[in-house]
């Protein structure tokens, strides 16, 4: 079960970035209506099967407070740093720095729950750290894109800080016995309606866009990149823990980089292949499994 719901939050997240770019690029309107839209369709479908099933569990006020935290967190304020950022940098670029996090929930799990991290956790953050700044590192000597570049970086920064802290949200809400389709559930709605309040009141328009490319991305971002994606991420943090779930952002980039070769024209080279390099082994130098290290420390 643990190697399904990795598999899908791979395939499905890692499709979800160009999704975004769809939805942008068929849009004229509201950055947070777009994002509005898509909880709202998934947090009602969701609402929806959950009651006519009967797995509809009730929560405590104190809950549907962190429900509240949790869906500003992780569906509402982040996409809205995600779907600015891809007005910045394309989609695969986006991906890669979502992939960091793995160290954001590292820092957040000792943080919250004071489980240190590991030993790890500073030499992959260096390399980590350091593969974006190669990835980058042609960009930032182009002075006319500078700028935007480092809007597009740290928006996914921010966009990824907050999805780390849901993720927080989350494992509170499973030690505490709460059923996870549930909180996602309320979570989504909450999310939704707090970029609804905040788009209204910035003067702009909840209106959808009514044309083929706009209305299928927000499906495929509402149903699957939500319903789906979220539900079976959520449940593997609930199995295995923030910081091992996490590290299931480690193929998002060799997805989404693919994609966007060939829809966004993204161009490779020798620093981005290096500067993934540099992230993907962060990545499996804070993760990946050590088994003749622990044999000697148990003998």
């Amino acid at each position: 079960m643990n190697i399904l719901l990795y598999l899908s939050v791979v395939l499905i997240w890692g499709t979800t970035w160009i999704a975004i770019y769809a939805q942008q690029a068929a849009s004229g309107g509201s950055i947070g209506a777009a994002v509005f839209w898509r909880f709202i369709v998934a947090s009602l479908v969701m609402l929806a099967a959950l009651k006519a099933l009967k797995r509809l569990r009730p929560l405590t006020a104190r809950d549907h407070l962190f429900c509240l935290l949790q869906g500003c967190c992780v569906f509402g304020l982040n996409f809205l740093c995600f779907y600015h950022a891809a007005a910045w940098i394309n989609s695969g670029l986006e991906s890669v720095i979502f992939s960091m996090a793995v160290l954001y929930n590292a820092l957040n799990s000792w943080v919250f729950f004071r489980q240190p991290p590991s030993v790890r956790l500073l030499p992959a953050a260096a390399l980590g750290i350091g593969g974006i700044m190669a990835l980058f590192w042609r960009d930032l000597h182009g002075s006319a894109a500078s700028a935007q570049l480092l809007w597009g970086a740290g928006l996914s920064a921010l966009g990824t800080l907050g999805f780390s802290l849901g993720n927080m949200i989350s494992l509170r809400h499973q030690r505490a016995k709460r059923d996870v389709l549930t909180t996602n559930s309320y979570a989504m709605l909450y999310g939704a309606l707090a970029m609804a309040l905040l788009t209204l009141l910035q003067g702009e328009s909840l209106q959808p866009v009514w044309n083929a490319q706009w209305m299928g991305a927000v499906g495929y971002l509402a149903i699957f990149g939500s319903v789906i994606g979220f539900g079976a991420y959520f449940t593997l943090v609930g199995r295995i823990g923030a910081s091992q779930a996490a590290y299931s952002t480690l193929l998002f980039p060799l997805v989404a980089l693919t994609l966007s070769t060939v829809y966004e024209g993204y161009q490779w080279h020798a620093e981005a292949f290096l500067g993934l390099a540099m992230i993907l082994a962060g990545n499996l130098v804070m993760f990946a499994r050590m088994p003749a290290l622990r044999r000697r420390a148990a003998a």
